[in-house]
């Protein structure tokens, strides 16, 4: 699955994280997390393992990411039912 910045971005933002806080959580440098996100509306261009590990680690904090056209739109995110409860 294609990851646009906007979408990394925005998956970081709805559970609360800053640059700094997910780029520990998923072990690479914050300047590759902004790097990822200045993609903007464009496809994040990085090795696998990075990608893997960046969304991996929003995921656990409970992130889903949506493929364009799952939901009548372009790509998004949101929180899992276990995250909304909280």
């Amino acid at each position: 699955m294609a990851i646009t910045g906007n979408q990394m971005r925005a998956a970081r933002s709805l559970v609360g994280l800053d640059q700094i806080a997910l780029a520990e959580m998923a072990g690479v440098s914050a300047n590759t997390i902004r790097n990822m996100e200045g993609a903007g509306a464009g496809r994040i261009n990085v090795r696998t393992m990075t990608l893997d590990a960046v969304t991996d680690a929003l995921k656990a904090a409970g992130v889903v990411f949506v493929e364009e056209g799952m939901n009548d739109g372009g790509p998004g995110v949101r929180l899992t039912a276990r995250s909304e409860e909280k």
